[in-house]
């Protein structure tokens, strides 16, 4: 349990490790990890109030308002345990907008930008492949499954996505790049922004962790996580 109140976001483009960073986070400080895509998955399959949102291809951001709010009401056993909220937001938000409507629930305290050279995300986006239901993640060259090509839990088959494919990944990673520099430029502005560039995520972490044990007492040491 977080001791201090802290509200962060990670952002960086895709492949660039976020939710690796963020699962560490949140085990070494104890802040809840509000994942939007763990979120969407639940609501979206069970007809939710997420699900009614995005209907029509809304718009990520009123998802992570209910997010948020889920998390903050006062019947919530979360807030129970963050109050106020201590959170972590992986990879949102993505554009200036999103930037500017978040500053209507809640003030960041932190945030952490990933710089991946282009080459490394190409190569880790090329090689990914994921289990649809549950969002789990393989890589063949890291982290690969058990058994090519399967799940290890469910041994349900993994897929590559669309965006993923070699050839749609430059343009994935130009768009992030033009819609996440306004966002970058804001929160530099305000002082909050703090960037780790690297190619692997066991190098940028210690000194992520390093830079959050500044900021909020750790749970766990870095040699324990």
């Amino acid at each position: 349990m977080a001791s201090k109140l802290l509200r962060a976001v990670v952002l960086g483009p895709p492949g660039s490790g976020k939710g690796t960073v963020c699962e560490r986070i949140a085990r070494s400080f104890g802040l809840q990890h509000l994942s939007s895509g763990q979120f969407l998955r639940a609501s979206l399959g069970g007809g939710g109030a997420a699900h009614r949102l995005f209907q029509g291809g809304q718009d990520c951001f009123p998802a992570v308002s209910l997010m948020l709010s889920t998390h903050t009401s006062s019947s919530s056993p979360v807030r129970a345990q963050h109050s106020p909220l201590s959170a972590l937001l992986p990879g949102f938000p993505r554009t200036l907008g999103q930037a500017k409507a978040l500053d209507g629930i809640c003030e960041l305290d932190l945030v952490i930008s990933l710089n991946i050279p282009f080459e490394t995300l190409k190569d880790r986006l090329s090689a990914r492949w994921v289990h649809p239901a549950s969002g789990r993640v393989y890589n063949m060259d890291f982290n690969p499954p058990h058994t090519q090509g399967v799940d290890d839990l469910t041994g349900e088959p993994l897929v590559q996505r669309e965006d993923d494919r070699p050839e749609a990944v430059a343009a994935r990673l130009r768009k992030y790049k033009d819609a996440a520099k306004p966002v970058i430029e804001l929160y530099k502005s305000r002082g909050i922004l703090h960037s780790f560039s690297g190619t692997e995520t066991n190098k940028i972490w210690p000194y992520v962790y390093t830079l959050l044990s500044s900021k909020i007492p750790p749970v766990l040491s870095d040699e324990e996580h």
